[in-house]
């Protein structure tokens, strides 16, 4: 059985490209999956290099607040008890009714509110 050059890759026969090889399908897939890794590494060596930098004063922040008027960290925008933590009551994840199931996956990312008093 004899092969067609025009079909097979890697060929450089009579049938291929001007340009030599033709690359197989598998090539750009693998490309960009490398790719993808480098960019994860630089991120991953840049939060490293940025962890050794030296944190701003804490007096500069306060000052940068107090100027733009900003209010409490916004981490989440999904719902209201998620949006502003200092700000939630205990049972607003539970409005429905206390065995409800939430509704947003972020609050599932915040600690439970630790109970004063005890």
């Amino acid at each position: 059985m004899t092969s067609d050059p025009e079909k097979t890759f890697g060929s450089t026969g009579p049938g291929a490209p001007a340009g030599g090889r033709v690359p197989r399908p598998s090539t750009w897939p693998l490309a960009l999956l490398g790719l993808g890794l480098v960019l994860f590494l630089g991120t991953l060596g840049h939060a490293a290099w940025r962890g050794r930098q030296p944190a701003a004063a804490p007096g500069a922040q306060r000052e940068l607040v107090a100027r733009l008027g900003l209010s409490d960290l916004a981490l989440f925008t999904e719902a209201r008890y998620t949006r502003h933590l200092s700000q939630a009551d205990l049972h607003s994840a539970f409005q429905d009714h206390p065995m409800a199931l939430d509704h947003f996956p972020s609050a599932s990312l915040v600690p439970p509110t630790p109970i004063s008093g005890r």
